[in-house]
């Protein structure tokens, strides 16, 4: 098996620097390209087509967000990481919308990158800890905020728990139609079906629920 291919994206170089460190002590990750803003992410993805690029939010000329979006519209097969020091539900419901898969603190551990990179790569969803632990605390409480005076959800079909399965590991709804042999309108449905029995907003929401059910574990 070939070593992961990763992009850098920030603007500061010594975080650049520190990264690559990080990333060389694994024989398996690759690290080949930089980028120092937002343009040159999207245009160095385009040109190299990592397997992976490591997002910083904040950056000159286009910040990290858009940087996200451009790069899953123009090369979707290519995962994003964000690396931030922003911590609120805010940004992560920004940049997952967007389409990247996983969301690290800056501030953790070195492990925790390491850590996404490995779940993000094998087809995951990666949140920090930091912030996963928030997000669950927030989603028991809504949920019996919401709960009260209202029945249980209703049960999800055994397609309807698969695909929603696979929307909390990052698959998009083209990926989820080859991978279960059924087309994107029936994904859709499904989808569709299922957030509603669930009273499932948007995709940070699905999420919450993968964690709170143990779905994104390894082994789930």
């Amino acid at each position: 098996m070939g070593k992961l291919r990763i992009l850098i994206a920030d603007d500061h170089e010594a975080v650049r620097e520190g990264l690559k460190a990080i990333l060389s002590r694994h024989a398996d990750l690759s690290v080949v390209g930089e980028a120092v803003d937002g343009t040159s992410a999207v245009a160095q993805t385009k040109h190299l087509l990592p397997d992976l690029v490591i997002m910083d939010v904040s950056m000159p000329d286009l910040n990290g967000l858009a940087a996200t979006q451009a790069i899953k519209a123009c090369c979707p097969k290519v995962n994003v990481i964000a690396l931030t020091r922003h911590a609120d539900d805010g940004y992560l419901q920004q940049l997952l919308t967007a389409g990247a898969s996983g969301y690290v603190l800056k501030q953790s551990r070195s492990a925790e990158l390491v850590h996404a990179i490995r779940a993000v790569s094998g087809g995951g969803t990666y949140l920090d800890p930091a912030v996963a632990g928030r997000v669950v605390r927030e989603f028991r409480r809504d949920g019996r905020a919401a709960g009260a005076g209202r029945s249980e959800p209703l049960p999800l079909s055994p397609r309807e728990e698969m695909v929603l399965r696979l929307v909390a590991w990052g698959n998009s709804n083209k990926e989820i139609a080859s991978q279960l042999s059924i087309t994107v309108k029936t994904v859709e449905t499904h989808k569709t079906n299922a957030m509603h029995k669930l009273g499932l907003e948007n995709r940070l929401a699905v999420v919450r629920f993968a964690v709170l059910q143990g779905w994104l574990r390894d082994d789930a």
